[in-house]
């Protein structure tokens, strides 16, 4: 019976805004997981990277879960670039943290590729099993990056691989990641677990539509809702010339449509990426159809969902796609691309639309279908809360601690 896990998340702390810097999904995965985790009585503990000194060593979050944060390298902000540089300190420093405490643990679950080599140390030295979750693979991610992205390092490449060779079990978001698993790395079928990420339906929710808004102090207008990083990966740019082709194709009826885009500049190139926005909002002259947020909580967030009349993800990759099971939840119908765990999570004509190539004409046509059709947009609406359903945390935890029980047995 699993009584302890070890959660290992080196480049970012599950306690960090999502949409700021490097924090993401995996942040609101690795923190609901671990609440719903201590809620059944399992002992968890989250070590991350010391970001900052003001922070104590220790964060107690909710009984039974916590926080440890090791010093490795500079106790700042780094580029994610720079990290590797810090990962044999950083598994030294969680290695001697548990042989200090006398501390055991069932399981060590590691997540991305940067967290997978202190994981397959802790296996190694201290005899510990060892799930790893990749969230997003160089390999897939380079199959579809824009031509000016940079491509993974070797060194990414390389531990990919190490990582998949030396863990119990792999833990893919969907059947399409345990696909790309096979096809990109070779890895063996039986070594391989599916298990999805969870919806918090508590905050998540259908709501009223006109409410939110006013909470939010916007007008009558139609808003199309952008939620995630500002990268290139996300497709940001994406996004913007979408909402150009949709104000050109529709004239005079342009003028009551909005982007919202609700996230921060991210990762290396991420400041680069929003000049380019920027660039895209005065070449086609959208100033006044653009607004950006800055990364809201998932209270806010949920508000954003419910005033929004559809959601854009034009994610160029995405492992699974936790905001448009989130935009579900609450009722908003989701235009995506039909990529990576996309098509996984919105079902095409049920929940949302989804569009090949990260066309923006394509893209334009699928919004306009929705925001023109009041009652295709409702059936839309109605099929993203029911098919929302099938994602919870507590369905994640189940499906996890089955997947602990098999590999520790």
């Amino acid at each position: 019976m699993i009584t302890s896990v070890a959660y290992i998340s080196m480049h970012s702390s599950p306690l960090l805004q999502p949409g700021t810097g490097d924090a993401g999904g995996m942040n609101v995965y690795l923190d609901r997981l671990s609440r719903t985790m201590a809620g059944r009585g399992i002992d968890v503990t989250v070590f991350t990277r010391t970001a900052d000194p003001g922070l104590p060593p220790v964060s107690e979050i909710v009984s039974g879960y916590r926080v440890v944060h090791i010093d490795a390298g500079p106790a700042s902000k780094l580029k994610i670039d720079d990290m590797p540089a810090h990962v044999a300190a950083f598994s030294s420093g969680v290695i001697d943290w548990i042989q200090a405490r006398g501390h055991t643990y069932d399981l060590v679950h590691a997540h991305y590729w940067l967290s997978g080599r202190t994981g397959v140390r802790m296996k190694d030295e201290l005899g510990i099993p060892l799930a790893n979750s990749f969230h997003t693979l160089g390999r897939v991610k380079d199959a579809a990056r824009r031509k000016d992205e940079a491509i993974s390092s070797t060194e990414r490449l390389l531990t990919e691989a190490e990582i998949i060779r030396n863990s119990d079990c792999v833990v893919a978001s969907t059947p399409f990641e345990f696909d790309d698993l096979l096809e990109h790395y070779g890895a063996a079928p039986e070594q391989l677990c599916i298990s999805p990420p969870g919806v918090d339906h508590d905050v998540f929710q259908r709501g009223n539509t006109a409410d939110a808004r006013r909470k939010l102090g916007f007008s009558d207008e139609k808003i199309v809702l952008f939620v995630g990083r500002i990268q290139a990966h996300k497709g940001t740019d994406v996004a913007l010339h979408t909402i150009a082709e949709l104000l050109s194709s529709r004239g005079r009826d342009a003028g009551d449509v909005r982007l919202h885009v609700v996230g921060g500049a991210s990762g290396t190139h991420g400041a680069a990426e929003l000049v380019e926005c920027h660039e895209i909002i005065a070449r086609h002259d959208l100033s006044d159809h653009v607004r950006f947020f800055d990364p809201q909580p998932h209270s806010v967030l949920a508000d954003h969902y419910r005033a929004a009349d559809v959601l854009i993800v034009p994610s160029r990759s995405e492992s699974f796609g936790l905001v448009a099971a989130e935009a579900q939840a609450c009722g908003t119908p989701v235009v995506a691309s039909n990529t990576g765990g996309l098509p996984y999570v919105v079902s095409a004509s049920e929940s949302g639309l989804l569009v090949d190539d990260h066309d923006p004409k394509a893209f334009a046509a699928a919004v306009a279908a929705i925001l023109d059709y009041p009652s295709f947009a409702h059936r839309l609406s109605d099929g993203a809360v029911a098919f929302s359903q099938r994602f919870s945390w507590d369905a994640t935890a189940t499906r996890l601690l089955e997947l602990y029980e098999g590999i520790t047995a």
